[in-house]
C-alpha cells in the first residue's frame, strides 16, 4: 500500500488480478491465440460464479474451446489485418475521429512521454492500438514507481485514452459476421471495461 498524499492503491491481490486480466487482453488483442493459450485459458481461474464478469468469461472460454489455432488465426487476419483498410480497426483514433493518426494519438503520445514510455520500434502498430493502451494500464497497476503507477494515474489514463472508445471497438467486432472467438473476447472486454470504469470512478 502507498501512503503518499494523493496516491492510492488497492489490495495487492486485487491489483495482481487486474494486471493479469490486462496481460491476457494485451496478448489476445495483439495476436491470435497459440496452442498453449488455447489450452491454458480454459483451465485458468475465472471470475466468481454469478458475478458480472462470469457470463462473458464463460462465453469466451467456450469460444476458445470450440476453435483451433488455424481458425483463430484466420479470424484475426480477416478482422484486423489484410491488405489496405482492415475490416475492424484496433486504434482508438479511428473510433474518436474517424481517422488514424489524429489528435487523440498526439495527446496519448504526450502523456506517454510524461510517463517515460514509448512504442517498441519493432512494431508497426501505433500507440493507440488497444493492446498498447491495455499494456500501459497493466504497467500502471503492476509497476513499482508509485509516483506514476497508482490508482489516480490509472483513472486519468483510463478516462482520457481508453474509456471513450474501447466499447465502440467491442461493438464493431461483435457486429462483424466473421467474428467468433473475437466476438466473445469483445464481450468479455466490454464487461471488464465497465467494471474498470465503475471501480475507477469510486476513487476518492
Amino acid at each position: 500500500m502507498n501512503d503518499a498524499p494523493g496516491l492510492v492503491a488497492l489490495d495487492d491481490a486485487v491489483e495482481r488480478a487486474r494486471a493479469d486480466v490486462y496481460g491476457l487482453l494485451v496478448r489476445l488483442w495483439s495476436a491470435p491465440p497459440d496452442a498453449a493459450l488455447l489450452a491454458s485459458v480454459p483451465q485458468a481461474p475465472g471470475p466468481a460464479a454469478g458475478s458480472f464478469l462470469d457470463a462473458p468469461w464463460q462465453a469466451f472460454v467456450k469460444a476458445l474451446r470450440a476453435t483451433t489455432v488455424e481458425v483463430a488465426a484466420a479470424e484475426y487476419d480477416t478482422l484486423f489485418l489484410g491488405v489496405g483498410r482492415p475490416e475492424v480497426y484496433l486504434q482508438g483514433s479511428f473510433y474518436l475521429t474517424g481517422f488514424l493518426h489524429e489528435t487523440p494519438l498526439a495527446a496519448l503520445r504526450s502523456e506517454l512521454a510524461e510517463l517515460g514510455l514509448t512504442r517498441d520500434p519493432s512494431t508497426a502498430d501505433t500507440e493507440d492500438h488497444v493492446a498498447f493502451v491495455f499494456e500501459v494500464m497493466r504497467w500502471l497497476i503492476a509497476g513499482d514507481d508509485l509516483e506514476r503507477c497508482n490508482l489516480e494515474r490509472q483513472r486519468r489514463f483510463w478516462r482520457a485514452h481508453v474509456q471513450p472508445w474501447v466499447e465502440r471497438l467491442c461493438d464493431a467486432v461483435q457486429a462483424h459476421e466473421a467474428a467468433r472467438v473475437y466476438a466473445a473476447l469483445a464481450g468479455y472486454t466490454r464487461a471488464f471495461a465497465q467494471v474498470e470504469t465503475q471501480a475507477l470512478d469510486m476513487i476518492e
